[in-house]
């Protein structure tokens, strides 16, 4: 019989820029709020919803260049993820897309880790640009993978956020892993009625997110497209898009309900290891024009919640955008669809993998 409950501590690459890992962690949080939060860099103002939480940096977040240019210290995280205290823990879950699995445990703990890649920066540069461009890959590359190798079996048990990730998990560590589906809250998008003639694009506006591609398909189709989000791409995309391509900048999520809502489609070009967008636009009622490939492979059902096209090419986008046929799409199918991706069984299943972790700790 348990004589206590487990000690359990969280773990998170680094809390700078809000993004989809950060949605996780904001849950796991909310799961064992007595749970610390360790990471190597946190940007306070940026994550108001972690106010009541202990978070446990590292040295580098001492560095105020670290705050907004974290991505060139990440040669340095391995030895700042290996130096927290977690002796006090029995169950650790690291929320990992970089160093965050390497943390070392104490002697007798279980080690849970929800990947939402391997190491991005070093072995996949092909579809992250921004490893491409930095000195990372180029300086940095060989010592961070043989690292990451090194500490594959720090883990216990790896969950990867899709059956692509569990994929990639297999290829790299050679280990197996189960599936869970990082939380969306469906309940926060609403379907309507109402549909526009617009096709919507929406991420932040950085080059490996393809948007230009979108807006070449677009200016030879002559279609409505509204692209929602903000970044340093902003201006160069402008330049090129046509008056039938409206940019919308950041908006509420009152407006990008109604927009959700009421689009034609999305159209999602990125290699994602999951997609959170397509979710979202999907759990409104709307249908999702998608490469086949990464999380969208497995989130958008050909034919029934979406489309997919195989190359991110305007050539391709423009066939699939010329195959679309709203008609051929239900609304409320295609949210029955979306709701297999709820927050509540995204919660069910890590508490399953604690629930685990907690048997064979005792035995």
């Amino acid at each position: 019989m348990p004589t206590k409950e487990p000690k359990i501590a969280l773990i998170h690459d680094w809390l700078t820029v809000p993004g989809g890992s950060e949605r996780v962690l904001e849950v796991l949080h909310k799961m064992y709020p007595e749970a610390p939060i360790f990471t190597t860099i946190y940007n306070k103002k940026n994550f108001p919803q972690f106010s009541d939480a202990k978070i446990i940096t590292s040295h580098l977040d001492k560095i105020p260049l670290a705050h907004k240019k974290y991505q060139i210290f990440i040669p340095l995280m391995p030895k700042a993820v290996e130096s927290y205290d977690l002796s006090n823990y029995d169950i650790i879950i690291s929320d990992s897309h970089a160093c965050a699995k390497g943390a070392i445990k104490a002697k007798g703990a279980y080690h849970i880790c929800y990947c939402h890649t391997p190491l991005r920066y070093v072995w996949f540069p092909d579809i992250d640009q921004r490893a491409n461009s930095s000195w990372i890959r180029k300086k940095a590359a060989n010592y961070l993978k043989k690292w990451d190798l090194a500490t594959i079996n720090r883990v216990d048990e790896y969950y990867g956020n899709s059956n692509y990730i569990c994929q990639r998990i297999k290829t790299i560590y050679h280990r197996d892993a189960g599936t869970i589906y990082p939380p969306v809250d469906i309940n926060k998008w609403k379907t309507s009625d109402r549909v526009g003639k617009y096709f919507l694009f929406v991420s932040r506006l950085v080059s490996h997110k393809k948007a230009e591609i979108v807006i070449e398909a677009f200016n030879r189709l002559e279609r409505p497209l509204k692209i929602v989000g903000d970044g340093p791409e902003l201006e160069n995309l402008r330049k090129i898009a046509k008056p039938n391509i409206e940019f919308t900048g950041r908006i509420s999520d009152d407006e990008l309900k109604n927009i959700y809502s009421q689009t034609q489609a999305l159209i999602f070009p990125s290699i994602d290891d999951f997609g959170i967008v397509p979710i979202e636009v999907m759990a409104s009622g709307r249908p999702v024009i998608a490469i086949n490939k990464g999380g969208a492979s497995e989130t958008i059902v050909e034919g029934k919640t979406g489309l997919h096209f195989e190359n991110v090419t305007p050539e391709a986008i423009i066939s699939a955008v010329q195959k679309f046929n709203l008609n051929n799409f239900d609304s409320s199918e295609i949210r029955q669809w979306a709701e297999k991706f709820d927050t509540s069984l995204f919660i069910d299943n890590i508490k399953k993998a604690v629930a685990k972790a907690t048997d064979k700790l005792e035995k």
